[in-house]
């Protein structure tokens, strides 16, 4: 948490010292997760590993939606969840959303409209029509909760490239009645990759000190196995 897609790029590119850096698949600062980096001739194969399916765990907060469809945006709009909805309810609503759906992406975020980004326009108070766009939910599941708050709910989405799982919140809020946010969002796998298979920027940096930074990579077969 707390850096772009692009700032894991230049520290990958400082500790491999090499400027033939790419990353497959923007993550926001805020959220945590997989995200494969291809280093020197695997730059090659980022466009196959960008296209590959994505596997998130979210929460959704219902009663609150934020500008952003975050929890880091200003509230726009607030309803009291005197009811929670049941379990049922929730499994019926996400059951709504397997397939081929239709989004139409945030404000704040980087789709280009017309050579300039959407949260450019949003910056600047500029209304804007944003394109709508079909994405694909392979898979997703009502997770255990944790039984603190019954406004909020846990889900694994599997989904294809281009997904905003933002939106996907503010979506399903909507078919059960209340404003929603995603309140939290994490990147379990992406491609062929899992957490499993992960490391951390402080073991990347540990490694470098003994000059083993070239033991954490994987063969470019590694990242095509899907």
């Amino acid at each position: 948490k707390g850096l772009t897609s692009h700032d894991c790029v230049n520290r990958v590119r400082r500790l491999f010292k090499t400027r033939k850096v790419g990353h497959t698949g923007t993550l926001d600062p805020e959220v945590e997760g997989v995200l494969a980096i291809c280093i020197g001739r695997a730059t090659k194969i980022v466009p196959f590993l960008t296209a590959a399916k994505k596997t998130y765990i979210a929460e959704c907060q219902l009663g609150i939606a934020t500008e952003t469809e975050d929890a880091y945006g200003k509230v726009i709009e607030t309803k009291d969840v005197v009811q929670p909805p049941t379990e049922d309810e929730i499994n019926r609503v996400l059951s709504l959303f397997k397939g081929e759906i239709t989004q139409i992406p945030p404000m704040y975020s980087a789709v280009k409209v017309k050579g300039k980004r959407l949260y450019e326009y949003a910056r600047a108070n500029e209304p804007v029509e944003r394109p709508s766009r079909q994405v694909t939910i392979y898979h997703i599941e009502q997770l255990p909760s944790d039984g603190q708050d019954p406004t909020v709910f846990r889900m694994k989405v599997v989904c294809s490239q281009g997904t905003y799982i933002r939106t996907l919140c503010v979506d399903i809020g909507k078919k059960l009645g209340y404003p929603a946010h995603m309140s939290d969002l994490k990147r379990i796998e992406a491609g062929s990759f899992t957490e499993a298979d992960t490391v951390t920027f402080e073991e990347i940096e540990k490694a470098v000190e003994f000059g083993e930074q070239q033991n954490l990579l994987y063969p470019m077969i590694r990242g095509l196995q899907h």
